[in-house]
């Protein structure tokens, strides 16, 4: 039998539920990487033939799992292990770098990429003047092809004058231009997801979203990014180490 398939055998000798002790043995396989994140899962039928369990008892741990959103169903396509992050608060990383250091492929979709007039909001946060100009990034972020947030970046367009030029990764644009974000403020709040943020996602409207405000100081600690980052809740878990 495959490795990875006898280390979800249940012990029948155990008192806790078989179903709970395969939904245990799944979660830890997916946390330490033998499922890999996009991967799809056997069918309830094949996985409980694999490991010797009752096919109400694979469903059952599976449903737990979607619950736990470390699975999710596709409709007529199956289960697919739940691409995740977990993001320290404490460390200021990028998208792109941050995804490939947990293992994953990381783009984007640009939807937008122009320069115009900054708006209220972008001349107080970046202390520009007025009639300033701004450039506007807006993508979708993945991880191996799953959209995982909505992003809409601003900076001064002096900092980034050629949007056109930006790769995969803003922050490692902005370091070769000698202008990196070394310190961020970030604010977080629950949303609802409008008609449209829902329909880029693949969601259902009105699903509960975590946005992150970001505004990232430059060394000479000038504000040069604003960034709203629309998140899945079901993909992101923030974690904060605490020490009194």
């Amino acid at each position: 039998m495959e490795t990875r398939w006898s280390a979800l055998m249940p012990d029948a000798r155990n008192v806790t539920p078989l179903y709970l002790q395969l939904a245990r043995n799944l979660a830890t396989a997916i946390h330490c990487g033998v499922w890999s994140a996009g991967e799809a899962l056997p069918s309830e039928r094949t996985l409980s033939d694999a490991i010797g369990v009752s096919r109400i008892t694979a469903r059952k741990a599976i449903e737990l799992l979607v619950e736990q959103g470390l699975i999710r169903r596709a409709r007529g396509a199956g289960s697919f292990i739940t691409p995740r992050v977990e993001d320290p608060l404490s460390r200021l990383t990028g998208f792109t770098k941050k995804m490939q250091q947990r293992g994953f492929r990381p783009d984007s979709v640009w939807l937008e990429r122009g320069i115009r007039a900054a708006n209220r909001d972008e001349l107080v946060h970046l202390g520009l003047s007025p009639g300033a100009a701004v450039t506007s990034l807006r993508r979708l972020r993945r991880a191996d092809g799953i959209v995982m947030a909505v992003e809409h970046s601003a900076l001064p367009a002096a900092i980034v004058p050629d949007p056109a030029s930006i790769g995969v990764s803003l922050y490692a644009y902005l370091e070769q231009r000698g202008m990196a974000v070394v310190r961020a403020l970030q604010h977080f709040r629950a949303v609802n997801a409008s008609s449209e943020i829902a329909e880029l996602m693949g969601i259902e409207p009105r699903s509960a979203l975590l946005v992150i405000t970001r505004i990232g100081y430059s060394a000479d600690q000038r504000a040069i990014e604003l960034t709203d980052t629309y998140c899945r809740d079901d993909y992101y878990d923030f974690v904060a180490e605490l020490r009194q």
